[in-house]
């Protein structure tokens, strides 16, 4: 129960910080409709979690929950001097861009798994959440990152050679041109 406590504590602060955009539309909902704005946020979340699963469209809304925020907050961290921002906004789209290659495999799982849409906008959210040990950081720190360090020589070696090919085979080209 305290730990039920804690949540709603943290929640109503964060609902309630000025230096938020998303304040001023709770005060104000809260104000027209009398409702305190931690039930209308809920509310809210509920609403969309059963939209999720249910509603039409729910690829485009879990796109936009994943692609949104963090398209904000990596353009203001690029406008900020700081490189703790863009680190983490980075490794927030490095996760996200190796989610969705695998998850072009497995297009099959939407639809015997009826809450697809939901379990993806959870794993959004959890990637982004604005704490210090994210989502983002876990994964890239214990799958991406060690596959990354084990796979990128190679990689560099393939990426080489097709540019040197490439240069190659364009110079053969511009000399087959001028003759």
């Amino acid at each position: 129960m305290a730990r039920v406590v804690a949540i709603k504590e943290t929640l109503e602060k964060v609902l309630k910080d000025d230096s938020k955009p998303w304040t001023k539309y709770l005060a104000l909902a809260e104000q027209k409709t009398g409702v305190d704005r931690i039930y209308l946020f809920v509310g809210g979340v509920a609403f969309l979690a059963l939209y999720l699963v249910v509603g039409i469209g729910q690829q485009l809304v879990s796109n936009v929950i994943g692609f949104a925020y963090p398209a904000y907050c990596s353009m203001k961290a690029i406008e900020t001097k700081e490189k703790d921002d863009d680190t983490k906004w980075l490794t927030y789209w490095a996760v996200f861009a190796v989610f969705t290659i695998v998850e072009s495999f497995s297009d099959y799982i939407v639809g015997w798994f009826p809450v697809y849409w939901l379990a993806k906008c959870l794993l959004y959210i959890w990637l982004m959440v604005p704490t210090e040990y994210n989502g983002s950081l876990v994964l890239y720190r214990r799958v991406i990152r060690p596959r990354f360090l084990q796979y990128s020589p190679s990689v560099d070696s393939m990426l080489s050679n097709a540019q040197k090919a490439t240069m190659k085979a364009a110079g053969g080209l511009m000399n087959n041109k001028n003759e």
